[in-house]
């Protein structure tokens, strides 16, 4: 039971401590999503297939100039996020934008215009190079294998601090009581054989004694016949 609430506890603290590291960046960048994976060559050589780059949505739509490289939702149809270069400032009023790729011939309609202000993502600040290939090995179902590792890691830690806990638990003064009272007996049967040992030589030297103390005892008769021999000498 303590194990298991042990690595609750753990994968608690670890959840609770992403989700205010990722709420942190948030805030710091002024995004829900500040970080995104180069997935084409289309900016190369300025960015490269696998780059990370770090948006900033502190940066508003109205700052942004020509020669900014910023991420926006494509106007077509919103379902891709594109990153390219501005090329361009086509209306001020509502502001219009448009993009192009650096490899690129020329700006491909639907995708690099006209871009507005609800398309607009943010200007990229940081670019953290070849990075993002991880996420490319990293996919299911090896990110989840390697979660399940990690688990699996805390149970075996927590299962490791339980054992080690229950080896102190049992060296504790009821064993050591118990070695002494085993260590007191055996001294106590020591003892008792001792005893019994020297008891037992004790009794056969007084047997030894008694008889030869017998074996002095001469019966009379023969001490009247000596004496008589003697008296037939003289």
């Amino acid at each position: 039971m303590a194990s298991i609430k042990g690595i609750v506890k753990d994968i608690v603290i670890v959840a609770v401590s992403i989700a205010v590291l990722w709420i942190g960046i948030q805030a710091y960048f002024g995004t829900p999503n500040p970080f995104y994976v180069v997935s084409s060559g289309s900016m190369y050589p300025e960015l490269a297939m696998y780059d990370i780059i770090v948006i900033n949505g502190h940066v508003l739509f109205d700052e942004v100039k020509v020669g900014d490289v910023i991420v926006f939702d494509r106007p077509k149809d919103q379902a891709k996020v594109i990153v390219h270069r501005v090329v361009a400032v086509v209306d001020d009023d509502p502001k219009l934008l448009r993009t192009k790729g650096d490899n690129n011939q020329a700006s491909i309609p639907g995708t690099d215009f006209p871009i507005t202000k609800e398309n607009y993502l943010g200007t990229v600040t940081y670019v953290i190079p070849q990075v993002g290939f991880i996420t490319k090995i990293l996919q299911p179902p090896i990110n989840y294998i390697i979660i399940a590792v990690i688990i699996g890691i805390m149970i075996i830690r927590q299962i490791s601090k339980g054992k080690k806990k229950k080896g102190l638990e049992i060296n504790t003064p009821d064993e050591f009581k118990l070695n002494k009272k085993v260590d007191e007996l055996s001294n106590d049967e020591e003892y008792v054989k001792s005893n019994d040992f020297n008891d037992g030589e004790r009794k056969f030297s007084e047997k030894l004694g008694e008889e030869n103390t017998k074996s002095e005892d001469v019966p009379e008769f023969f001490l009247d016949r000596e004496e008589e021999s003697e008296e037939k000498k003289e």
